[in-house]
Formats: C-alpha cells, structure tokens, sequence
C-alpha cells in the first residue's frame, strides 16, 4: 500500500460517514457501471456537502449527474425550499440513475434533466448560487462561460478533475482533447478577474471559484 493510500484510509476514517444509502449506491456504481472512478466517493461527497451547507444556495446547478452520488450529497447539505438542478448527457445513464435519485431521502429538493446542459440551462429562467461541473472535459469552457452568466454575483463554481491525474503537466505537444480542455479551463480561470480562484489538490484536482 502507498503512503497516500495510507493517508487516505486515515482521513476516511475521521470524516463523517456516509449513509448507508451512499454505501450502496457507492456499491452499485462500481458493480453495473463501466466507469466507476466517475462517481464522488465518500471524500468529495461529504466536501460537497460541508460546501452547500457554508454557501447555504437557493438553486444549485450540477452538470454531469453520472450515478448521482454527488447530486445527492449536494442535495443533503441543501437548506428547506433550496433546488438542485442536475444535468446528465446520456440518456443511457437514466435507468440506472433516476430511481437512485427518485427513491432517495432527498427527491424532492433534486430535479433531473437528461439532455445536453450548454443548450438547456441558458433557456431557464434560473440563477444559480452554487455550481458543481463534472461534464465532459472536452467543453469545460463552454460550461464555465455559460454558468458565470447563469451564475449570481458571490456566486461559486466547483470544479471537479482539474489536475487530471496529472497528466496537465505532460509535455506533449499534441494532449488528447479532454486533457487540453482542462488545460485551456485551467488557464483561462487562472487569468479571469471576474473571479477568485483556487485549487484543492483533493482526488482528482478541485478547483473552487467565486464570481466577483
């Protein structure tokens, strides 16, 4: 086992737990799905819980539901009358994610929408106060330039995945697209001075942003 393995299972367990309906969804993840990495885990969901409870946002957008772990820890930390608005691209991902959400403690603060966010969420009638982006790599700019007009003043943006396994540190001069979309995000939020920034070195890289 690595050191970081280690300290992994030492932070786990000194964090809160998570619930027996997370565990089995967890499960169920890893047992019927082909990308199981995808969904949050225990870590990033009790984060991203603790963040909707500091935040305390009345309409939370999520893009990129895959298994719904992380819609429903979001969707735990969300005060009474507050709303997750999440988006998943793949029709083939509903049967497996809408009952997870419909049957869970918190249906009726989560609205599901299959479809592609960057056509659908520009024609809502909506602010958002909080975002968590977790779509396809490839159109990470897209999504950051349409949340921020979608996006209240003191808003905030999570972005998950922003170190990429590292690989946003590869010399190479031809990057797969996914990698060269976290490349050219990570760049454009670095330079922005609409808002504040920082990254987490958490999982895969998370980076917490806040429009001015």
């Amino acid at each position: 086992m690595q050191d970081t393995d280690v300290i992994d299972e030492y932070i786990l367990r000194h964090i809160d737990e998570e619930s027996d309906y997370l565990k089995a969804l967890y499960r169920a993840t890893h047992v019927k799905l082909l990308r199981p990495r995808m969904a949050s885990g225990h870590l990033q969901g009790r984060l991203l819980k603790m963040f909707v409870q500091m935040i305390r946002p009345k309409q939370v957008l999520e893009i990129g539901t895959y298994s719904g772990y992380s819609a429903l820890c979001l969707a735990e930390g969300l005060q009474e009358g507050a709303l997750l608005h999440t988006f998943e691209i793949n029709d083939e991902q509903e049967d497996f994610t809408r009952p997870w959400l419909e049957n869970s403690p918190y249906s009726d603060k989560i609205r599901f929408y299959i479809g592609d966010a960057l056509e659908l969420v520009p024609r809502m009638d909506i602010m958002f106060d909080l975002a968590f982006m977790d779509g396809n790599k490839r159109f990470y700019v897209e999504y950051y330039e349409m949340i921020l007009k979608k996006l209240s003043s003191g808003g905030y943006i999570l972005a998950d995945n922003t170190l990429w396994d590292g690989h946003v540190l590869e010399k190479s001069s031809h990057p797969d697209a996914q990698t060269l979309g976290i490349m050219k995000f990570n760049d454009l939020v670095a330079a922005d001075e609409r808002v504040e920034k920082v990254i987490l070195p958490l999982r895969d890289g998370l980076t917490i942003i806040r429009k001015k």
